[in-house]
């Protein structure tokens, strides 16, 4: 196993009714920004419930953040913290909603240009403002970690930054307010946390037992019950191992002290800022692809997977590698997530847009190895073509 530090300060609370707990945990004379996205939490309560349970304290409201948060909108919402003296900001949403306000948090006491907050990772970041969270959407699993990533419409830009600073003091975890979400933000969540498990546990073995053993474990989870919540939107259990889950897959505890991966991230990203297509889709289509051409490299821990993930027991080394790799096409089909970019009707054309995104953006080695370079990120969209 390799060295590792394992830091996470944010406290979860979890369970049916407890927007109650927003009293005691913000500050009683904060002034708080309340961050949220499209019109849903109005119309299902959700707003309302938390506006009502932040009693007298100063609220200031900014919505309409995009499901791909951009620089443009969030430098809106800072403007406004400025103007308004914010002290908390309360994020009430998903993972971009939580992604735009941690940038937000970072940018309001930044002195300089804010880009450099996404062009440098976060690592000019020096002072932040605390940040609290309502999660209405399982699958990113930023209301447990310290980053975020954010678009520029500029330059078609999806940067990622992070700091121990972004963590969130608290999140806000109700499984019922994922009642009433569309079909295709379900989906999209299984396939979120699915790939980010997979993007920490498919690499090459290092003796990593308990992360390999936890990873597979939601991996299994989310296959058993992924279809089922889809089917079921109102069962409180397979919504709330659902929301666990995704929490759990990328809050740094199956990543300790084992390699990881995140190409499937870098070429998706490219891929939602030109396209537009829903970030795990975008996910959905690579990883297939990028298990396919680098099955070599990914070998091991590739027949782990098919074993003690799909168990797949029988035939040559190669065979089960890939019916694993079929299977995990079939997953995402199983809750109706396309895995081909003609499936979003994109064709050969984004070979060499993506590939330029990917030079500009210095992403020419990616991968657990760094061995992903822009020739192999090629054979990667020619096969998800």
């Amino acid at each position: 196993m390799l060295n590792f530090d394992f830091y996470n300060p944010t406290r979860v609370i979890f369970g049916q009714g407890r927007i109650a707990d927003l009293n005691k945990r913000v500050p009683k004379d904060a002034r708080v920004l309340v961050l949220y996205g499209g019109g849903s939490v109005k119309t299902t309560g959700t707003l309302n419930e938390v506006l009502a349970n932040l009693g007298g304290r100063v609220v200031v409201e900014f919505g309409g953040i995009e499901p791909n948060p951009t620089y443009e909108t969030m430098m809106r919402a800072v403007e406004v913290a400025k103007r308004e003296n914010i002290d908390f900001l309360l994020a009430v949403g998903g993972g971009s909603v939580i992604d735009g306000t941690k940038f937000v948090a970072a940018a309001v006491n930044y002195d300089g240009d804010c880009k450099d907050i996404l062009t440098s990772r976060g690592m000019k970041i020096k002072s932040t403002l605390p940040i609290g969270v309502v999660l209405t959407l399982s699958a990113t699993g930023s209301e447990m970690n310290n980053g975020g990533v954010i678009t520029q419409l500029s330059s078609h830009t999806k940067s990622a930054f992070f700091h121990e600073r972004l963590f969130p003091v608290f999140a806000i975890l109700d499984p019922t307010k994922t009642y009433t979400l569309a079909p295709r933000q379900i989906a999209n969540g299984v396939v979120d946390a699915f790939v980010h498990t997979i993007e920490q546990y498919l690499t090459y073995p290092v003796g990593g037992m308990v992360q390999d053993r936890f990873a597979e474990g939601l991996l299994l989870t989310l296959i058993e019950i992924g279809p089922k919540a889809l089917a079921n939107p109102e069962d409180y259990q397979l919504r709330a191992n659902l929301m666990w889950v995704a929490t759990m897959a990328l809050n740094g505890l199956i990543g300790a002290g084992v390699p990881q991966d995140w190409a499937t991230h870098m070429i998706g990203h490219e891929l939602t800022a030109l396209y537009n297509i829903d970030h795990a889709r975008t996910l959905a289509i690579v990883l297939p692809s990028m298990l396919t051409v680098r099955k070599e490299a990914k070998r091991e821990k590739l027949l782990q997977y098919a074993t003690r993930v799909w168990h797949i027991n029988e035939g040559t080394d190669d065979e089960r590698i890939d019916q694993a790799i079929t299977a995990t096409r079939q997953f995402f089909a199983s809750v109706g997530v396309e895995t081909s970019l003609s499936g979003h009707g994109v064709g050969i054309e984004a070979i060499d847009a993506v590939l330029a995104q990917l030079q500009a953006h210095k992403m020419v080695a990616l991968g657990e190895r760094r061995d992903v370079t822009l020739e192999m990120s090629k054979d990667i969209l020619t096969c998800c073509l």
